[in-house]
């Protein structure tokens, strides 16, 4: 950190190669107190600054931009910075109080989607494709102490800004920001499985009643979240009313203990629903506690009113109503404010109070923290998960939520929890909810949802048959995939990488990655494209418009092996009901929790499935731990390496003792026979010759399709006439051909599509 000017109003700090403080003090009273957003400005020991006078201001010259301030009062010709590095021609230039060209800008994310049916209106992010962005500080509060009610007012037009000129490096930004405003923490395991949430006044037994029948219908959970019924909701009117609440209800819960230990018994973790803005009243368990510490008469049923602003009473709630419950069974809170971002102190924002606090008691108490809350703004990284809010059910807000998912990253935001399946209106699509069940799969959360109404609830067996298989698939996929995301999740907080990244953070050079903004990628080796478009009713497939970067891709679901050379490859993929656009780069080693351990909860597993893509080398480090908290996390790491067409396995390395002391890896390739390595120490390597994969053949591919659709016979007919007459033009040039012929016979887009899609799959993009 370099102060290269100062003046009466005016300072500039470089902070690091591509990051500059810009303040304006109309008193000259400058501050390097942390704030609510930014927490550390050292985040480079020496940068290489070159500092020439200009006018009555400087000219100032690092690795990344070049900066020319004129001394006066900041205006767009006496403040700007140009990025260095060819970003665009003449495009990479801030000027003070110049926005970005909107359709230049790579927005950031919201703070609720309550209400929003399709798209709604993003902050901004810290990248843009001209190379540079702005945070802009200048209304957060001081932090005056460690406490979240100790924070100062800033001075009446005051400016506090930074400005980051990291060209396209997308991810450079990121380290900077999370370097300036805290780390991502490492979310415990838990968080990666399957949650059942569900607005409704579920009994004990009711609720323990729905776990038996997931059972019994093998589908696992990871988190029970209760929603507000939980607690006393029908409450005597002088009170108020029964929105927030801190008793359990004895009608529906006599016994709250033994309901939280059968659901911790069956695996799963516990979250409440909090809604905190009525405070602490007469009605209330804690009521007289409260009360006492707050200087209220217990006999006068006084309320003890919720404030932000007071740490007097924020000590008194953790140590009165939230720990006692904590240490009864409640994992975390679901702290769902409705209530604004206005409190007592001019810009202190409860939500912002509620979520800070909340996850340092958490951490407190010797846990691995987590809230589920509300976006609080820029730094909200810091206190994960978020709750985006009411879902609107339809076809609109799912096709947002792909790019809303991946815009967060933008802004350091990687921890998004939506309501799978949609919380209300809307009307019942069964296909509308399977495709929401797939993309939670593919979500940083997979938490279903629905509002208090008998008709909503997002239980599989409610959708008929083939969507009870298929959304089953999905929750069971998912909980398999938990070890994978627990790498990423490893890999969110050390390497600053979010889990759901847009593909323009890694190809920002390239058009198409800007394009299909719904397309994103899934920690380090998984590209999605969530189907969000109704099936073609004749076919039975749905679109999506995909871009593949360089390099070969192989479809997660059904091996099918996609070349897109050198330049990368857009591609129309159409599928149907029982399956979604997620691919596998070549060289991925993907770990899975193998099927028969595919239950409650999220124990490190015996028995792991590796799936192999061929094709290039690769690896995957496997992290997993005892999901402590950071001054005692125990951690091992067991390498899997594809080299040469050869998989070794191991040996884990750290602390092995938190793993099983033996394992059994079941090894499945493209196109061949699964190995299975039984009972191997996790001390121990083990090695498998994997070979280049086999795709799926051509001919069963078409025949299926041309199968499922509901078209005519004699179209069917021709095109199977067509196909296998054709069996020889294996050649790039005969599938030209082929395809060029299936053209001109007039078949429905989506089979000609999905047709097309099969053929030309494995030619060069």
């Amino acid at each position: 950190m370099r102060i290269v000017h100062e003046s009466d109003h005016a300072r500039l700090t470089v902070l690091s190669p591509h990051v500059v403080r810009v303040e304006w003090s109309p008193t000259g009273a400058f501050s390097d107190a942390p704030t609510q957003v930014v927490l550390d400005r050292d985040l480079a020991e020496d940068v290489a600054v070159e500092v020439t006078p200009w006018r009555d201001g400087v000219h100032v010259v690092t690795a990344g931009f070049e900066l020319g301030y004129d001394g006066g009062e900041p205006t767009p010709s006496g403040l700007f910075l140009q990025v260095r590095g060819g970003v665009t021609s003449y495009h990479s230039t801030w000027r003070y109080g110049e926005p970005l060209r909107p359709h230049r800008a790579l927005d950031g994310t919201a703070r609720t989607l309550d209400n929003v049916d399709g798209r709604c209106e993003l902050e901004p992010g810290i990248v843009s494709r001209d190379g540079y962005a702005v945070l802009d500080d200048s209304r957060s509060l001081t932090r005056t102490g460690p406490g979240v009610t100790e924070v100062g007012q800033r001075e009446p037009g005051a400016i506090d800004l930074y400005v980051f000129a990291h060209g396209l490096d997308f991810r450079g930004a990121l380290r900077d920001f999370y370097a300036l405003t805290g780390p991502v923490p490492r979310v415990p395991r838990f968080v990666l499985g399957n949650w059942w949430s569900r607005y409704h006044p579920y009994s004990q037994e009711e609720y323990v009643a729905l776990l038996d029948r997931f059972a019994a219908d093998r589908l696992p959970f990871s988190v029970a979240v209760v929603d507000m019924d939980w607690h006393l909701t029908d409450v005597d009117p002088r009170f108020g009313s029964g929105w927030t609440g801190y008793t359990w209800d004895p009608r529906l819960f006599p016994d709250p203990q033994r309901f939280l230990d059968e659901l911790h018994g069956r695996g799963l973790r516990v979250t409440l629903n909090d809604h905190p803005a009525d405070g602490v009243r007469a009605f209330e368990t804690a009521y007289p506690a409260m009360a006492e510490a707050m200087g209220v008469d217990p006999a006068s049923e006084v309320p003890v009113p919720f404030d932000a602003t007071s740490e007097r009473f924020l000590a008194a709630f953790f140590e009165h109503v939230a720990h006692p419950m904590e240490r009864d069974g409640v994992d975390f809170w679901w702290v769902d404010w409705q209530q604004g971002q206005h409190c007592a102190v001019p810009g202190l924002d409860p939500s912002w109070v509620l979520n800070e606090r909340h996850f340092a008691e958490l951490a407190s108490t010797g846990r691995r923290p987590l809230v589920f809350s509300r976006y609080a703004g820029p730094g909200s990284h810091r206190t994960p998960i978020g709750f985006s809010g009411d879902t609107m059910i339809s076809w609109d807000s799912l096709r947002f939520q792909p790019e809303f998912t991946a815009s967060a990253s933008n802004i350091g935001y990687g921890w998004w929890s939506h309501d799978i399946g949609g919380h209300w209106h809307g009307r019942k699509d069964v296909e509308l909810t399977v495709r929401w069940v797939q993309l939670g799969v593919w979500s940083p959360v997979n938490r279903l949802h629905a509002t208090a109404s008998p008709f909503q609830g997002k239980e599989p067996w409610r959708f008929g048959p083939e969507a009870e298989r298929l959304m089953g698939q999905a929750l069971r996929l998912r909980h398999q995939l938990v070890p994978y995301l627990a790498t990423m999740a490893e890999r969110a907080s050390a390497d600053g990488i979010p889990l759901v990244e847009p593909v323009y953070h890694r190809h920002s050079q390239r058009d198409e990655a800007y394009a299909h903004r719904g397309t994103y990628f899934f920690g380090a080796d998984l590209l999605c494209a969530p189907v969000v478009q109704p099936r073609d009713p004749r076919t039975g497939l749905a679109r999506v418009d995909v871009w593949l970067p360089p390099g070969t891709w192989f479809d997660l679901e059904t091996g099918r092996r996609y070349r897109a050379g050198e330049e990368g490859r857009t591609l129309a993929a159409w599928r149907d009901l029982a399956h979604t656009a997620v691919f596998a780069a070549a060289g991925t080693v993907l770990p899975l929790v193998a099927e028969d351990e595919n239950g409650n909860g999220v124990a490190l597993p015996e028995h792991l499935e590796l799936r192999v893509f061929p094709g290039a080398d690769g690896e995957h480090v496997l992290v997993e731990d005892d999901d402590g908290p950071e001054s005692t996390r125990r951690v091992a790491r067991t390498p899997l390496r594809l080299t040469s067409g050869t998989l070794t396995v191991g040996p884990a390395e750290g602390d092995v003792d938190v793993l099983p002391a033996v394992r059994t890896w079941t090894v499945s390739v493209v196109g061949a026979d699964p190995v299975v390595l039984a009972d191997v120490p996790v001390g121990e390597a083990r090695q498998v010759e994997v070979g280049a994969g086999v795709g799926p053949s051509v001919l069963p591919e078409c025949f299926a399709l041309l199968d499922a659709a509901q078209v005519e016979h004699a179209a069917k007919d021709e095109v199977w006439g067509v196909l296998t007459r054709s069996t020889g033009r294996g050649s790039a040039g005969g599938r030209s051909a082929l395809v060029a012929e299936l053209m001109t016979m007039g078949l429905d887009e989506s089979l000609l599509g999905a047709l097309v899609e099969v053929l030309t799959a494995d030619a060069e993009g």
